[in-house]
């Protein structure tokens, strides 16, 4: 169920579990006063009710496991589901490295997903877009700049590498109306 994992809240707890910020928790209040203090200034900017349901529903969800230490303090970490739904938040990041100089090269993405992963197809087309392809054809796609390592984290992040393909090619047929798009020389 993907309903909640749009709010900012969980997105900032995700990462932040991710990037490996250490997150502890206590029953004790002596240990708690010590956790929160040192807590790193983004967790103390989340209300701790609202941080504990989250973590809660993650945990439910099984997006976080609680480790149990000696001291009695509990530890969160992130699970490989976790992990999973991380990447998903990341892929808004990405951007694609505009080169001073162009090198003469096209980047071509094609793609053929069959019909029963429709969505990710659309989501594959709208990232394309937003990266700054243009489309070519129906499934094809070209942009003028290296981004072969960001396609990779893409067709990952949507489970599609079966379907997808990147190319790099020197020349195109007619392709004055690509350099006029993306005005080349």
């Amino acid at each position: 169920m993907e309903r909640y994992y749009f709010s900012p809240t969980k997105q900032k707890i995700l990462l932040l579990l991710a990037s490996g910020v250490v997150l502890g928790f206590s029953h004790s209040p002596k240990n708690q006063w010590r956790i929160i203090k040192n807590l790193p200034k983004a967790w103390r900017s989340i209300d701790r009710v609202v941080l504990y349901r989250i973590l809660h529903e993650f945990h439910n969800d099984r997006l976080v496991d609680f480790m149990i230490e000696k001291d009695g303090t509990s530890t969160i970490v992130l699970t490989e589901r976790g992990k999973k739904k991380v990447l998903r938040y990341k892929i808004d990041e990405i951007t694609i490295k505009v080169p001073t100089r162009w090198d003469g090269r096209w980047h071509i993405v094609m793609f053929d997903i069959p019909e029963k992963r429709k969505r990710a197809r659309e989501a594959l087309r709208n990232k394309l877009q937003e990266l700054g392809f243009l489309q070519f054809q129906k499934s094809v796609w070209v942009v003028p700049y290296p981004c072969k390592d960001e396609i990779d984290f893409i067709i990952e992040v949507f489970e599609i590498r079966p379907h997808v393909q990147y190319l790099e090619v020197l020349s195109i047929t007619n392709d004055s109306k690509l350099k006029l798009h993306f005005q080349l020389k």
